[in-house]
């Protein structure tokens, strides 16, 4: 087994590779001064078992190129099998047409990780899960619900209501009630812009209860803030917010900073700035993935990592 990282999360994939007890693989990647990326693997990988560690994060594009080059050179170094691990999945939410003349990003960045010659793709929480349909490669799916469900049970919330902050993320927040034994309700929201958000109603008994609103993605932070908003309004307690990934911009910190949420949890799925990490409890997943590139290398069943354990 041999694991290499990207420039877009170098401490998750150090993380991961401890999990692992295997050396972090020695690989040199830079710039040339026009921005074009180069790679070298400095180490023989002649039939080894390659898992390539990169979040498709912002800078968005410079860091899926970086993977697709580290993978093209992992191939042309005659790797027997190479595994992209990609904590976070950008383009997720470009998966159909719902305007005319739209491209389908997500199906178009499943080619070119086919066609820059990836083996199998390791992720998580995907913003759409038939996206694991885009590809003709196995695709192994996690989830951070069993990390963010083991915090929760530690910190002894009670009377509890786990929120969809939309009519789509029902089904997410469906498993979160279950797992914690609490009560579902549904935020009903209408988009005004790509920032922002504007919440109708909330669907559910919600007065006098402590609410966890939960997404698989944040990344301006409109949605959580304008469901928390309704939720003040509803008779809420206290309101929590469990986000797989914590894409946040400067235009994010200022609205949760100010939302009356009293603690945002999130993985490390993505690199958080230091004035993020001020503002949201950061949960480690390098075990959950370290654990999910353990069986796929031994040929061992991924979906027991999904069992829920207290």
């Amino acid at each position: 087994m041999k694991i290499f990282t990207g420039r877009a999360h170098a401490q998750l994939a150090m993380d991961i590779a401890v999990y692992l007890q295997v050396p972090l693989g020695n690989a040199s990647i830079s710039s040339f001064p026009d921005g074009e990326t180069f790679v070298r693997i400095n180490e023989n990988i002649r039939g080894q078992d390659v898992f390539v560690v990169q979040p498709t994060c912002p800078p968005t594009n410079q860091n899926l190129m970086e993977l697709l080059i580290l993978v093209d050179a992992a191939r042309r170094a005659s790797a027997a099998r190479v595994t992209a691990v990609i904590p976070f999945f950008g383009y997720a939410r470009q998966d159909r047409k719902d305007q005319p003349r739209v491209p389908i990003t997500a199906k178009l960045v499943a080619n070119l990780l086919v066609a820059a010659g990836v083996d199998r793709v390791l992720t998580m929480d995907l913003h759409a899960q038939q996206l694991q349909g885009f590809f003709d490669i196995p695709v192994d799916h996690l989830y951070a619900l069993p990390v963010l469900n083991r915090y929760l049970w530690e910190t002894g919330l009670d009377n509890l209501v786990v929120v969809s902050p939309d009519v789509g993320g029902v089904k997410m927040a469906s498993a979160y009630a279950q797992a914690l034994g609490a009560g579902l309700a549904i935020a009903v929201k209408r988009r005004c812009s790509a920032t922002e958000v504007d919440t109708l109603y909330v669907i559910g008994e919600v007065q006098g209860k402590n609410a966890l609103i939960v997404d698989d993605l944040t990344e301006t932070a409109g949605t959580l803030t304008s469901a928390a908003k309704i939720l003040h309004q509803s008779g809420v307690q206290n309101i929590y917010a469990g986000v797989s990934h914590a894409v946040l911009t400067s235009c994010a910190i200022e609205r949760l900073s100010s939302s009356g949420i009293r603690q945002l949890i999130t993985t490390d799925s993505v690199p958080l700035s230091q004035e993020a990490r001020g503002l949201v409890r950061v949960l480690s997943v390098a075990p959950l993935l370290g654990e999910g590139i353990r069986r796929v290398h031994r040929d061992e069943s991924v979906s027991s990592l999904f069992e829920l354990k207290r």
